[in-house]
């Protein structure tokens, strides 16, 4: 779509001694389109992950990370989801829903957990954002809370985040108390299944 012209009036110099008359000029705003590289839009929108994070991988069972290679303030949108398929419930699959589980199909798989995680992915967007309580910082591991899109596990784990205030064992936000889950940002269908815990009586 071509961008709107704009109009100025411009008076054409007098002559005989008569009035000058308004002139209309139309002029058009350069337009500005996306470099050939893509280098000028933005990873999140490209999306273009190698922009935005590092995969360690290490030797070892689920030894590998992920490193921001961004600095983002507080709560801003770091990547969206966007080659999610249906999957079962497994170790390296996200709870998007009540009974949808998804692979993610791309880096953002090595995202591990931490008790004190610098993500959040929220599903009813389909994005992950950076945590609402601080900055990310360029060499920051990237992490986010598994129970906050996870209600039950396919495998049960001991964190190793080494954060003050750990949880120990993670198996899923429906086995944790209601003291801890308030510590956390989570998505709505764990809320919702928190909500029917509560009237259960459970």
């Amino acid at each position: 779509m071509s961008p709107p012209s704009a109009t100025t009036a411009v008076p054409p110099p007098a002559s005989n001694g008569s009035k000058p008359h308004a002139k209309t000029i139309t002029t058009t705003p350069p337009t500005v389109y996306p470099k050939a590289d893509g280098s000028n839009i933005p990873a999140w929108v490209k999306p273009d992950l190698t922009r935005l994070l590092r995969v360690e991988r290490n030797p070892g069972s689920f030894a590998s990370r992920s490193i921001s290679l961004v600095s983002l303030p507080a709560n801003s949108i770091f990547a969206r989801i966007t080659t999610p398929t249906p999957a079962v419930v497994a170790y390296s699959s996200v709870q998007a829903s009540r009974d949808l589980h998804i692979e993610l199909n791309c880096d953002l798989v090595y995202i591990n957990h931490s008790c004190r995680p610098s993500l959040v992915f929220d599903m009813a967007r389909w994005e992950v954002r950076v945590a609402p309580d601080r900055d990310l910082k360029e060499g920051d591991e990237l992490t986010f809370w598994y129970p906050s899109t996870e209600w039950k596990m396919a495998q049960p784990f001991e964190c190793g985040c080494g954060e003050k205030g750990c949880k120990g064992t993670i198996s899923g936000a429906g086995d944790m108390s209601e003291d801890v889950l308030g510590e956390y940002w989570l998505n709505g269908h764990v809320e919702e299944m928190l909500e029917e815990r509560r009237k259960n009586g459970a």
